[in-house]
């Protein structure tokens, strides 16, 4: 099991909690590879730099698409060769080379060639050479294999994230306004609470740097069910294979009930056996819940906001003097 504590060694010693050798030892365990820190951020920020004067120069996907690949075979060679002093470097590499092929991919299944809008006239749009959902599955798994070789916690969010794309999840954004899409919501809350439970069984199998992947892919996929449930109790789900299985859609009221329940016994779990990011989690989509239909309910008046207000304090002293018991025994 993977664990990370930070230790202030100076105010360890002065206190006499540990000798001066110790402190020396630590701190030179600290201090392991940072000299070539900066090396590496300094080489990896210019390769950014070039990449992307490259693409500004010639915005194509036939650009994008080899830089990519030239990027992530580096990246993995110095991954590959166990160049642990530039590990920093390879990381960067395959980030930016998987990003790049992604990127393109998505744009070729949606018909464009070029990395910045079609020009005027049409140029720049071609046939898609794989629907929208296959791409993202495809840059899914590009994404999860880039994680895994590079180590990136951000490719394996993203590669869970895309997944969700391909059920036709997204968010949008204009001015001043931001949207969160969930077009399938039971099927989101199933298929990404299958994926976290399967993550986090496997965590501990792994070594130190899989178990990291794999608690980021659990959380990562706990937060689209949140999502998900966030959407179905407003609007419910009234997906096409939802109607030939039950013959009807599912309401609105019963992802809200069946929410509040899952959000109850996740922070009962999450707080007999310590585990804080799935209680904040919890506490935070329950506040969220409770304040979507409190005021789906009651509206935004002065007497609504006053009682929602009231009734969240009160939870918080609840869970409060609950927390103080717990310390207490």
């Amino acid at each position: 099991m993977m664990v990370k504590v930070t230790l202030d060694l100076s105010r360890l010693l002065q206190e006499g909690r540990i000798t001066r050798e110790e402190h020396d030892r630590l701190a030179l365990l600290g201090r392991r590879g940072t000299g070539s820190l900066l090396v590496n951020a300094l080489i990896g920020f210019g390769v950014v730099g070039v990449s992307a004067g490259i693409v500004a120069l010639l915005p194509s996907v036939l650009t994008a698409i080899p830089l990519g690949l030239v990027l992530m075979s580096a990246g993995a060679w110095l991954v590959l060769r166990e160049r642990r002093r530039w590990d920093v470097l390879a990381t960067i590499l395959i980030l930016v080379g998987a990003l790049l092929l992604g990127a393109s991919l998505l744009l070729l299944s949606s018909g464009q060639t070029t990395l910045n809008g079609a020009p005027p006239g049409g140029a720049g749009k071609g046939r898609p050479l794989l629907g929208l959902p296959a791409a993202y599955l495809l840059v899914a798994t590009l994404f999860a294999g880039s994680a895994i070789l590079a180590r990136s916690g951000l490719l394996v969010a993203l590669a869970v994230l895309l997944l969700s794309a391909a059920l036709g999840s997204g968010t949008s954004y204009d001015h001043a306004f931001y949207a969160l899409s969930v077009q399938q919501p039971l099927a989101t809350i199933l298929a990404f609470s299958a994926l976290a439970a399967a993550a986090h069984a496997g965590a501990p199998q792994l070594r130190a740097a899989g178990e990291r992947l794999a608690n980021i892919a659990a959380r990562t996929a706990l937060l689209l069910v949140q999502l998900g449930f966030w959407v179905g109790s407003l609007w419910g789900d009234d997906a096409d294979w939802i109607r030939r299985s039950l013959g009807r859609p599912i309401p609105a009221d019963t992802f809200s009930i069946a929410w509040a329940a899952v959000l109850l016994l996740a922070a009962i779990w999450a707080g007999r056996t310590n585990r804080l990011w799935t209680l904040n989690l919890a506490c935070i989509f329950g506040g969220i819940h409770f304040y979507t239909q409190w005021f789906e309910s009651f509206g935004a008046a002065p007497l609504s906001l006053l009682g929602g207000g009231v009734l969240m304090l009160a939870f918080a002293l609840g869970l409060w003097r609950l927390n103080e018991r717990r310390a207490e025994g």
